[in-house]
């Protein structure tokens, strides 16, 4: 039976704690003081420690993991306690960036910048701005109070100076690097500020073909007269380019245009701390060269199939198309047989059979066609085959049609002594045979009566026709498919003389 455990004693540490008196708190920051319970144990847990004798057991209460008692006392757990961080102290923005000039006039000075690339957590509180004359460091707080904004007018100046000017950037880490303005600003009235006018026709890629002659006018304003200057793809003009300037316009002259002389042409107009800056793109074309690797892939039939790849050298532009061309090795003449082909593969037909044909192709841009041309090495030959015709078969249809009439009989009048006719129209495969009537008495082949009947129309005529010729009179068309009967009445006047011609 285990043996019952023994009733739990405060140790001496713990009753030296209870006795001690609190510390006197300190003063601030308060969160970092120490609690009154963490103070006592720590000095006088020594104290009571000491007389423990040699080879005397530690007593239990100090020791409760051993006997799976209650947990360390509150004055150890406090000691193991993190005090709060403190907050990282502030720290101030970059530099304000691009410092340039807005306006200037006898009394005044308006500059503008752009807001610093790092800010931070102690976020930004203004800009204090500062000058001072060329030649001195006594700088000069143009403001009062921080500014928010990103430009400031410095006023009550005086007409004449050369001054320098920064812009600092404030907040609770302390002042930025200062921003300063690239050159010192003259404190005078600017008559007209500088304006580049780039002509219309220059605003888009000014495209020339090599050896052509380039003069263009660039005009601009500013006064007094602007300081002129112009760079190529940011570097300074070859001195193949003539640059002549006025008080009104730049003129660029080259005389013969070359491919190196494409590129991005920059003209700075400026009046002291004022600038204007245009650019134009330039572009000097010439001719491709040729395709490569011109192959011959198959050929069938009457046809070959080719293949290439565009030119290494396109001209300084985009190739536009392609122009093929083939030859019989009997006559060896070259003849176009596809022209702007804009693929990189061709297939050409209607070759003549037995023949061998070699072809080859140039390179198309906006200038013309390349020089020089992409020959296949192998040649394509047409073999001749037997050919057999076989004519197309076609079902057979029946187009057989009973008679029927398309246009019928109408009633006429006609008069004694004159010449008439009767008209109607049938159809029907095979061809119907055309019967007429009168009073349903076949006509036959009576001399009074003509029958025609050609291509399906049908007409019968009647030679001066008496008053007894009048009546019904029927056409009737039959064929295998059966027959079809159309009739109309015809009426014959006789003419009434007057008595004086009857006298007569």
């Amino acid at each position: 039976m285990p043996s019952k455990p023994a009733p739990i004693k405060k140790s001496p540490a713990k009753k030296a704690a209870e006795k001690a008196p609190e510390p006197v708190p300190e003063p601030e920051p308060a969160p970092v003081e120490a609690p009154p319970a963490v103070a006592a144990p720590v000095e006088a847990a020594p104290t009571e420690a000491a007389p423990a004798t040699e080879g005397e057991a530690a007593p239990a209460e100090d020791t409760p993991a051993a006997e799976g008692g209650t947990p360390a006392a509150p004055a150890e757990a406090a000691v193991v306690e993190e005090a709060p961080t403190p907050p990282p102290p502030a720290v101030p923005t970059s530099a304000p960036l691009d410092i340039s000039v807005d306006d200037v006039t006898d009394s005044s000075l308006t500059i503008k910048w752009n807001t610093p690339e790092t800010i931070g957590d102690s976020g930004l509180d203004g800009y204090t701005i500062e000058y001072c004359k060329d030649g001195t460091t006594d700088w000069v707080v143009a403001q009062e109070e921080l500014t928010p904004t990103n430009c400031y007018c410095i006023k009550n100046l005086t007409a004449g100076d050369l001054l320098r000017v920064r812009v600092v950037a404030v907040n609770r880490g302390g002042r930025s690097e200062p921003g300063t303005l690239a050159e010192p600003v003259p404190i005078r009235e600017i008559g007209e500020r500088p304006k580049v006018r780039i002509p219309r026709n220059l605003k888009s890629c000014y495209v020339k073909q090599v050896g052509d002659q380039i003069n263009l006018v660039i005009p601009f304003h500013g006064k007094p007269k602007p300081v002129v200057s112009w760079l190529k793809d940011g570097q300074l003009v070859d001195t193949r380019v003539n640059i002549r300037n006025s008080d009104k316009d730049t003129i660029i002259f080259i005389r013969h245009a070359q491919r190196e002389d494409s590129g991005v042409y920059e003209i700075s107009v400026k009046v002291d701390s004022f600038e204007d800056k245009a650019t134009i793109t330039l572009q000097i074309v010439d001719r491709p060269g040729s395709p490569a690797n011109v192959k011959l892939l198959d050929t069938w039939d009457f046809n070959a199939a080719l293949e290439w790849t565009p030119p290494k050298d396109n001209g300084n532009t985009e190739i536009t198309g392609y122009t093929i061309q083939k030859a019989d090795r009997k006559t060896g003449e070259w003849f176009s047989v596809l022209v702007h082909h804009h693929r990189l593969t061709a297939t050409i037909t209607d070759l003549i059979m037995g023949n061998s044909y070699s072809f080859r192709v140039f390179a198309e841009n906006q200038v013309g066609i390349s020089e020089m041309s992409a020959v296949t090495k192998g040649v394509a030959t047409i073999h001749k085959t037997g050919i057999v015709y076989k004519p197309p078969e076609y079902p057979e249809r029946d187009f057989s049609e009973a008679p029927r009439f398309t246009t019928p009989l109408t009633n006429r009048t006609a008069t004694v002594g004159y010449t008439t006719k009767l008209l109607c129209s049938v159809r029907g495969c095979p061809k119907p045979t055309i019967e007429w009537l009168k009073n349903q008495v076949i006509i036959g082949k009576d001399p009074k009566f003509r029958q025609i009947s050609t291509q399906g129309i049908c007409s019968l005529e009647i030679r001066k026709p008496g008053s007894f010729d009048g009546g019904v009179y029927t056409c009737r068309a039959k064929n295998q498919q059966g027959e079809a009967v159309v009739s109309c009445r015809l009426q014959v006047k006789q003419v009434i003389l007057p008595d004086k011609e009857k006298s007569k």
